[in-house]
């Protein structure tokens, strides 16, 4: 009997709840092809996710142990979830929706040169071997309608999309180790360490009023004006890709499709072109005031209110107004 594998996330053994979306979804395709459910966890404590995913119809947890392994390391990882499918030949493997989901399943894809299909909300196994999809394009302002057809085919579940559900009957997982033989050259990358976040105020992805900064700006030194906008008006500073590829702001800070969805009341957009891949994050925002030199510039375009000038002139005569106001 053929096997399901989902790739499980986990925190000292405790599975992510991104991870347990994706079992839902992978159970479905388990009981679709007549196949049993297994999953795939990496780290010292990995073997401790079967202690929890019984509840939802595991019975293998494949661990995989190496002594490179010990922290992420996203081409090993990916290597070694190919070796499992070389090994155990599974109808499919799914991983959750999030950066190491796709990375990792990425990987396992170039080296077993397999389609992947990414951010599948609904998955049907079909009659004849392939599976017809439907998946989240350009951050979800799309659906996709798609066929895969491989000997394994290789998906990932797009988040909240797939409801968390235990299974009708509980299972008594075992835990299998593998090693995978892995070149020096897949552990060329890994992650070196974890460090908590400092900055405090209110989450980009939650706020009501947003200010972002892209490369008109000029530099990290431009969003002191920004931060004293988002402050007065209780709000988080955001930036864009092109910002953020500068090193001016964090990752955690961009906007835009490979970034932070957004869906303020307000967005202030201050030197911010509008390319469509920013468009896709701030989409959700109900008003959005655009402050550019350019008034031919895609985001003066589409916003609902546009002030033609410098921002580093129009900011804080904007800060000042509202400090008198207050």
């Amino acid at each position: 009997m053929s096997t399901v594998l989902a790739f499980v996330e986990h925190e000292q053994g405790e599975p992510a709840e991104s991870s347990l979306e994706t079992l839902t979804l992978a159970r479905e395709l388990a009981a679709g092809t007549e196949s049993t459910l297994g999953a795939v966890a990496f780290g010292e404590e990995g073997a401790g996710v079967a202690d929890h995913l019984g509840a939802y119809g595991v019975e293998t947890v494949h661990h995989v142990t190496h002594e490179g392994l010990d922290g992420y390391a996203p081409e090993a990882w990916g290597e070694s979830v190919a070796g499992l499918v070389t090994e155990l030949d599974p109808e499919a493997v799914v991983a959750p929706g999030t950066d190491r989901g796709h990375e990792v399943l990425t990987h396992a894809a170039a080296t077993l040169d397999l389609p992947m299909a990414a951010g599948c909300t609904e998955v049907d196994p079909g009659d004849d071997g392939g599976y017809e999809l439907s998946r989240h394009r350009w951050g979800g302002s799309l659906v996709e309608h798609a066929r895969l057809a491989a000997p394994t085919k290789l998906l990932t579940a797009a988040e909240h999309e797939h409801p968390i559900e235990t299974a009708a009957e509980p299972t008594d997982p075992s835990v299998e180790a593998f090693e995978p033989a892995l070149p020096e050259s897949a552990l060329a990358v890994s992650l070196d360490r974890l460090e908590e976040s400092d900055v405090e105020g209110v989450p980009l992805g939650e706020a009501r009023v947003v200010v972002g900064g892209g490369r008109g700006v000029g530099g990290p030194d431009g969003y002191d004006q920004l931060e004293d906008l988002a402050d007065l008006l209780g709000g988080a500073v955001g930036a864009s890709r092109a910002a953020v590829n500068e090193g001016w702001r964090a990752h955690d800070d961009q906007i835009g499709l490979t970034g932070t969805k957004i869906s303020p009341d307000i967005y202030i957009a201050a030197g911010i072109s509008g390319a469509v891949q920013h468009m896709v994050g701030c989409k959700g925002a109900d008003k959005i005031l655009a402050i550019n030199t350019d008034p031919e510039a895609a985001i003066m375009q589409k916003g609902d209110y546009a002030v033609v000038g410098d921002l580093h002139e129009v900011v804080p005569e904007l800060n000042e107004a509202i400090r008198a106001e207050q």
